[in-house]
């Protein structure tokens, strides 16, 4: 029989590093590109704050919508 392999499991999403997001300003006039990156990062309303993770996939919708967000390193 085969020995069995031992697999190592990858760092939980839980340990990386989070940021939080602002929006600042207003989504009203905006493209929907960015309406969307608005959106996907999880803020609805002005002067709402979520703590997400600081992944290439939330930068890169932090970078389209910049503009409007205020970012602080946790």
């Amino acid at each position: 029989m085969p020995a069995s392999k031992k697999t190592s499991k990858p760092a939980s999403k839980s340990a990386s590093k989070q940021v939080t997001v602002t929006l600042t300003r207003s989504m009203h006039g905006q493209l929907k590109n960015i309406a969307a990156s608005v959106r996907g990062l999880g803020l609805r309303r002005m002067h709402q704050s979520v703590m997400i993770a600081d992944t290439p996939e939330n930068r890169g919708m932090m970078h389209v919508a910049g503009h409007l967000l205020k970012v602080e390193q946790n």
